[in-house]
């Protein structure tokens, strides 16, 4: 399967072909949706067939690291295999997530020598987990660090580097408990120059001034070295 928001977070939509339906949902030859992963919802949108519309709720990861399925609304026929469709995702949504995700990355910035332990991004507030030991966080410090971040404008850019250039990088990889996948010969990087560079398989904006206007909502303590960062878009 081509996966066109791999290499291109703004496509909207594409012309594709049905490989197979199931239960589990539909399967395309090539796809502008994001699958639920690494804390970014599945895209949702429609998918269009000659003289009918089906509507997309979740899009979700299948059984390889290139395998996305689509789910359509319950009680919908599905469309056979090789039928001719148009896929088109909800861009004010996937828009407002490509945002929020390169916002998370920001956060890990201004927290360098903090590992990761959980994010979740959304349209309207998103969050980090930092196994933090203390309660040292200044909300409006980091609002502010974040908010000076978004005004350089810094270009947004990604790169592929190997499985063995990962292992000799370890200090690439924040997160503690989810690790990048492996096997497949690379890993993908989110490159921020000079603020952040890590795995990531999300989808971004091409600038930090895309961003917008951010606020540090809230510093939560989810443990005794967990503290949760919940941030917001502005507009």
């Amino acid at each position: 399967m081509e996966l066109i928001f791999r290499e291109d977070a703004y496509a909207t939509s594409c012309t594709a072909t049905v490989t197979s339906a199931d239960e589990r949902g539909i399967r395309l030859d090539r796809t502008v949706f994001y699958p639920n992963g690494g804390g970014q919802p599945g895209d949702t949108g429609l998918l269009r067939i000659a003289g009918a519309t089906l509507r997309i709720v979740d899009t979700v990861k299948g059984d390889g690291p290139d395998d996305v399925i689509h789910v359509p609304e319950p009680g919908i026929a599905l469309p056979a295999p090789g039928t001719p469709v148009e896929a088109e995702i909800d861009w004010d949504r996937r828009h407002r997530h490509m945002r929020m995700h390169t916002a998370l990355h920001l956060v890990c910035a201004v927290l360098p020598g903090a590992s990761i332990t959980g994010a979740q991004v959304g349209a309207e507030r998103s969050r980090v987990d930092f196994n933090v030991p203390t309660e040292g966080l200044d909300k409006e410090a980091i609002a502010a660090a974040l908010n000076r971040l978004v005004a350089a404008d810094t270009p947004v850019g990604s790169l592929w580097i190997t499985d063995e250039e990962l292992d000799a990088n370890p200090e690439l990889i924040r997160t503690l408990t989810v690790k990048p996948p492996r096997g497949y010969g690379r890993v993908r990087l989110v490159d921020i120059a000079g603020v952040d560079r890590q795995p990531c398989g999300g989808t971004h904006v091409k600038r930090l001034g895309e961003i917008g206007g951010l606020d540090v909502v809230k510093i939560e303590n989810k443990g005794k070295q967990n503290r949760r960062v919940i941030v917001a878009l502005r507009d």
